[in-house]
């Protein structure tokens, strides 16, 4: 199996996952199945582990490429702190999430 095809099957089954831990509209108190408990704690754990991966992968490649930058001409490196910053981002969103997810379960 390619890794393309791979990929695909990892996002569907993560949209799946976290669809089945979306909270029925209008409801005060739900009664969850231990798979739907399960479900919801591995959609907030999927969650975080991507962002946190691809923050990861983003902040080290713009972080190489800023110090890079700075070498060359030093006044660019607060303006790539910026860069940086945005890529950090999407870990704190995922967590925000992941919490979300977190909360329907207890």
């Amino acid at each position: 199996m390619s890794i393309r095809k791979s990929w695909v099957y990892f996002c569907v089954l993560a949209a799946a996952t976290t669809a089945m831990g979306a909270e029925e509209a209008g409801a005060a108190v739900v009664a969850r199945t231990a798979g739907e408990t399960i479900a919801i704690a591995a959609a907030a754990a999927l969650t975080m582990a991507v962002s946190v991966l691809g923050a990861g992968a983003a902040v080290g490649r713009i972080g190489a490429a800023a110090l890079g930058a700075a070498a060359e001409k030093p006044d660019l490196l607060t303006r790539s702190i910026l860069f940086v910053a945005l890529a950090e981002g999407l870990a704190v969103l995922g967590f925000a999430i992941s919490i979300m997810l977190v909360q329907k379960i207890v």
